[in-house]
């Protein structure tokens, strides 16, 4: 108990001043009672204490001993532990820290904007899954939401074992799939929850990194302006003004609403790279589960090369290697549309699939099939776990399982039709889902105006496609706009990826800011 009143004592001084005087040994809240630790590698621990203060790390039959540098920081790296425990952590310089209840076993990071932060308790089924989450294997940490561009080195949190209360307010997309590893590996996983509801992709960003990129030149100079000319109190007495004149109108319509501070929100760059990534960058973890893109895709084009900087950064920021990186597409919303159209969201799903091809050990989780048109926040959370599972399961535990869904891979012309052929089918080949036709499919000739376009699969991997209005077709789209009516698939259960086979412009091409 002692540990932990220090722990939380120097947790808090740390987020009011980077400049501290050092008294005892102290770690970041990733570290802690219940903690889970990273089997098969060597896992970083790392603290403060008085400059010059020798620090004594062991765990197991591990002894690590350091001195901490003239800023006060020290850092050991223990060597790998094979899954199990439970162990004690002791660290020992001036004063000792004990974290008891320690497992080794699978760790993951969950992350991304509000689709990753939603709750157990707000998905389906969530009041019986939270029910049954009784596994003192499977831990759970949440890094609250922070904006800041200081860098900071410790958050408010805590380890805790998986109970109907803890889960029930946990990320329903991290839960579900930290428990498809937990079931089929046997061994203790843990989950870090650090999603921010509205986030955009460069807020996960250094603030440096961007800045010395050229493409994002524009992005940086409008938060530049902003940055200049922002004045949050200002803000406020004008709410407050218009609230009143509400209240003194008889309360009738809307309540005005509350000023939002963009300095300390989500969108800002570098604000959660700082805020809320920052404290947990180095913790040993085997991946990155995420699922973003909504705060991004009326950027979508710009987000090709955002995206996987993004990643990379991490990855560089951590020092672990390639680790896996496993993301969720874009679901299906807002209105359906009578005619094939251009739309923001079908080109941000393009930029997520070109990732796969730009970055090692990455994968993507096609839910085209498992939105919501009046809702951005589907509530069937479940499907989007079960595929991000299935790429951990067999690209990292070597299961013989399918996990990614079909994608385009060529397109030959034939007379008055265009036959696509398809990668990654797994068993089977392909399907039309609910109906025998097949939904979904566009189609272009010279005059570059899209028809939709019959469709019929010809053998395992291809399907033929068509109109009678396009006698010399010369591009294809499938599942091309924010809410498609789409039903191809692989006989394995995973939906065809959307794709368009033409490299038109896009509506979003020089949109770098808004």
């Amino acid at each position: 108990m002692n540990a932990l009143i220090t722990h939380l004592l120097f947790a808090s001084a740390i987020l009011i001043s980077p400049i501290i005087a050092h008294a005892d040994v102290a770690t970041p809240s990733v570290f802690g009672d219940h903690m889970v630790l990273q089997r098969d590698q060597a896992n970083p621990v790392w603290g403060w204490a008085d400059p010059g203060e020798q620090v004594t790390v062991s765990i197991g039959d591990q002894q690590h001993k350091t001195k901490a540098n003239r800023q006060g920081d020290w850092r050991v790296t223990l060597k790998p532990l094979p899954a199990g425990g439970p162990h004690r952590l002791t660290i020992k310089g001036k004063n000792t820290l004990e974290y008891d209840d320690v497992l080794v076993g699978e760790v993951w990071i969950c992350s991304g904007q509000s689709n990753m932060q939603w709750s157990v308790s707000q998905s389906y089924d969530g009041d019986l899954v939270a029910l049954t989450a009784k596994d003192s294997q499977l831990r759970l940490i949440t890094v609250p939401q922070v904006g800041t561009q200081e860098p900071q080195r410790d958050f408010d949190g805590e380890w805790s074992h998986a109970s109907p209360d803890i889960v029930s307010n946990f990320s329903a997309v991290g839960y579900r799939f930290g428990l498809q590893l937990r079931q089929a590996l046997g061994v203790p996983v843990g989950l870090i929850d650090n999603a921010w509801g509205g986030s955009a992709a460069e807020a996960w960003v250094k603030r440096d990194v961007l800045e010395s990129n050229r493409r994002y030149r524009g992005l940086i100079e409008h938060w530049e302006e902003t940055e200049r000319t922002y004045d949050h109190d200002a803000e406020i007495a004008k709410y407050e003004t218009r609230l009143a004149k509400w209240k003194g109108d008889g309360s009738k319509g809307n309540r005005p609403r509350a000023p939002r501070n963009p300095l300390v929100g989500q969108h800002r760059p570098g604000n959660l790279y700082a805020g809320v990534l920052k404290p947990t960058i180095g913790y040993g973890i085997k991946g990155a589960i995420w699922y973003q893109g909504e705060a991004n895709a009326s950027r979508a084009h710009q987000y090709r090369e955002l995206f996987p900087l993004m990643i990379q950064h991490w990855r560089d920021e951590w020092d672990q290697g390639d680790f896996p990186f496993y993301f969720v597409q874009l679901a299906d919303f807002r209105a359906e549309v009578d005619k094939p159209v251009d739309e923001d969201w079908a080109e941000l799903r393009e930029a997520q699939t070109m990732t796969l091809d730009r970055l090692p050990n990455t994968g993507q989780a096609v839910i085209i099939d498992a939105g919501e048109d009046r809702d951005i926040h589907p509530r069937d959370k479940h499907t989007v776990a079960n595929r991000l599972a299935r790429w951990a399961l067999a690209r990292d535990y070597g299961f013989d399982i399918d996990y990614q869904s079909p994608r385009f891979k060529s397109m030959q012309v034939k007379g008055s039709k265009a036959v696509i052929d398809f990668n990654h089918l797994g068993d089977g080949g392909l399907r039309a889902f609910d109906t025998a036709e097949i939904k979904g499919f566009a189609i272009a000739g010279e005059d570059r105006k899209f028809v939709w376009a019959s469709a019929k699969v010809i053998d395992e991997n291809t399907v033929e496609v068509w109109s009678d209005s396009v006698s010399k077709p010369i591009a294809v789209r499938y599942a091309w706009a924010n809410n498609p009516v789409c039903n191809l698939y692989g006989r394995n259960g995973l939906p065809v990826t959307p794709f368009r086979t033409d490299n038109w412009p896009m509506i979003t091409e020089g949109v770098d800011h808004r």
